[in-house]
């Protein structure tokens, strides 16, 4: 993710990350759920598959003095989900930044990520999203809960789990 792009994400939902855990899927360098982290996020997952890539998060957690408040988990990340992982009570912050070319090539497995991860979240979440524009957002469950911003060349689609409305099949609706 560009910069500007995780810049431009953190102006959008700055506020609401407080207390949260920021849960950081196909983490990277693990950018978003650290600066999540300094920016009020009780704690944060973050998810590499990249051994090598996940060790230096490890490095940059333990440089940073975060290991009471970050995990690194080195894992597949849809592995990880099926898994059934044990995540908080508290309220999440998403952020599901794959390769562009998965929402091409395993569209329904990136669908199926968010969505379950949807189903599961508690009130007060927010989602975020970020693909090219290749990817059609109207997939996402919910699509017209979806604000989705251009920042060529990525496209970020934001979701909040609020209570009205919930999500479908929550408290018999």
């Amino acid at each position: 993710m560009k910069d500007r792009t995780r810049e431009a994400i953190f102006n959008l939902i700055g506020p609401e990350i407080s207390g949260k855990h920021a849960i950081d899927l196909f983490a990277g360098t693990g950018a978003l759920g650290l600066e999540a982290i300094s920016r009020g996020a009780a704690r944060a997952t973050l998810i590499e598959q990249h051994y090598p890539t996940a060790a230096i998060i490890r490095e940059n957690v333990a440089g940073l003095g975060l290991e009471d408040r970050a995990e690194v988990v080195t894992a597949n990340v849809f592995i990880w989900q099926r898994r059934g992982p044990e995540l908080s009570e508290e309220p999440w912050c998403v952020f599901c930044s794959p390769p562009y070319d998965f929402f091409v090539d395993r569209t329904d497995e990136v669908l199926r990520l968010v969505g379950e991860l949807m189903e599961v979240a508690p009130e007060g979440t927010v989602f975020t999203v970020e693909s090219d524009a290749r990817f059609d957002f109207t997939q996402l469950p919910l699509p017209d809960r979806w604000t989705v911003r251009n920042y060529a060349p990525a496209v970020v689609g934001i979701f909040r789990k609020e209570k009205e409305g919930g999500f479908p099949g929550e408290n018999g609706s």
